[in-house]
């Protein structure tokens, strides 16, 4: 397994967005995709405005790889998990292609691999041991999971399951 994180130098619009996520699931090689961004909640957290809708114009659904997504931030940043490095050359070709003001492209070690405080603390020790090993790290503990991940499959074909 091999990690790599696109830093594109500009927050992306969610038509750029939907074009980077389902290039990026179109190679054999990638497992999984991490966005990170910029929240565009749906309602003012606090201040005098607080609970009034948010009408932000990028706080919308796109078709990933055959799967509805609801972008809940404005993307700045991909940790993608590859299987292998064979495909690194096409990753750098489709960010040249849909970055054109410029980006990063740094291969290291950015997600979890064995089961935080955080995560015994939501999930309990017995959930923690017996969980894919991929789920590790990615949720907030006040967080609903189904809130904070959304699970593409790799293929079309495959079932989406959402715990």
């Amino acid at each position: 397994m091999i990690e790599i994180e696109v830093f594109p130098h500009r927050f992306l619009k969610a038509d750029t967005t939907e074009k980077f996520l389902n290039d990026m699931y179109s190679l054999e090689t990638v497992e999984r995709v991490i966005v990170h961004g910029q929240p565009l909640p749906k309602t003012v957290y606090y201040g005098p405005a607080r609970g009034t809708p948010v009408n932000h114009p990028e706080r919308k659904e796109v078709l990933v790889n055959g799967v509805p997504v609801e972008l809940t931030v404005m993307a700045g940043r991909f940790w993608i998990l590859l299987e292998n490095d064979n495909e690194l050359n096409k990753i750098e070709e489709i960010c040249k292609s849909l970055f054109p003001y410029g980006y990063n492209l740094n291969v290291g070690k950015f997600t979890r691999d064995s089961p935080t405080t955080t995560d015994y603390m939501k999930y309990g020790e017995k959930l923690v041991n017996s969980m894919d090993r991929k789920m590790i790290g990615l949720t907030d503990p006040r967080s609903k999971f189904a809130s904070s991940v959304k699970m593409i499959p790799k293929n079309e074909n495959a079932e989406c399951e959402q715990n």
